[in-house]
């Protein structure tokens, strides 16, 4: 039997309607909406397209947007000084700067310049800590999306064997933190670990990060694993995971589509971080 699709769509909606909802009552609290501002710095295409998604998001769901594209010849020091105007901007609650930045821009040295209580996508490094130290933060989006994807499901991560392939400080390094905080048995394997198969087979939960295209095929999965694929690669024009769907499937009790799986959950989580960061303030 095939595994079930994990509808990330359907999953973001729900999400989306509670932050709608929430969003509503904060204006009629506060008398305006919560915002969010977007930096974009050049003209990449696939950042565009990024922004424009997270942009329309907010606007469908009661949250101002203010977009900030900036040429690709911008200097460090002038975006550092529009992150500055913005956090001290009582109707912006929550900044990104959209990655990749332009090769003479320092991305840490950007990103260290917004505030704590404002950093929408959670890629500080106060954030990060907090999420070790298991304190309140705001989170990175795209592995609390996952906890969602795999709570979607009804297997209890409690006590359950993950394995996370991929070490990023973005998926790898927070999702292994957010796994360990509810209770599940983590283990992290990256391009240095040595026949990883060995982790795979035993996993009840595996997320695969790699950027890797068909990296996992379905005889490295334990039958009725939780297979949660992050990878977004290009071929011909069409977007694929780092899991080989075909043949995992097959395997597999759960398995998240690309697209539409953790794609659309990583947006609605970014507003769910902007609700968060505004109701601190109240």
């Amino acid at each position: 039997m095939s595994a079930q699709i994990i509808d990330g769509r359907k999953i973001a909606a729900e999400i989306k309607a509670q932050v709608k909802k929430e969003a509503e009552e904060y204006l009629k609290r506060n008398g305006r909406k919560m915002g969010l501002a977007v930096i974009l710095v050049g003209d990449d295409f696939a950042s565009g397209i990024y922004v424009r998604n997270k942009i329309d998001a907010c606007n469908e769901n009661c949250i101002n947007s203010y977009a900030y594209k900036l040429p690709a010849t911008t200097t460090e020091h002038d975006i550092i000084e529009l992150i500055h105007r913005l956090n001290n901007d009582e109707t912006v609650d929550g900044i990104l700067v959209q990655l990749p930045l332009p090769p003479h821009i320092r991305q840490n040295v950007v990103l260290s310049h917004i505030s704590v209580y404002k950093d929408a996508d959670g890629f500080l490094a106060e954030n990060a800590g907090n999420l070790m130290l298991g304190n309140p933060s705001l989170n990175a989006c795209t592995p609390c999306g996952i906890i969602e994807l795999i709570r979607s499901t009804g297997i209890n991560i409690d006590g359950a064997n993950a394995v996370v392939i991929g070490r990023s400080n973005i998926v790898g390094k927070p999702i292994s933190l957010l796994l360990l905080e509810n209770h599940a048995t983590v283990t992290m394997c990256h391009s240095h670990t040595a026949n990883f198969v060995n982790f795979t087979r035993h996993a009840d939960i595996l997320v695969v990060a790699t950027g890797q295209k068909g990296l996992i095929t379905g005889d490295m999965v334990k039958k009725g694993a939780v297979v949660i694929d992050v990878g977004m690669n290009r071929e011909g024009g069409k977007l694929c995971g780092d899991v080989d769907m075909e043949s995992v499937k097959e395997v597999a009790g759960f398995i998240t589509p690309v697209p539409g799986g953790v794609g659309p959950v990583t947006v609605a989580m970014l507003l769910k971080n902007i609700v968060k960061a505004a109701l601190r303030l109240e």
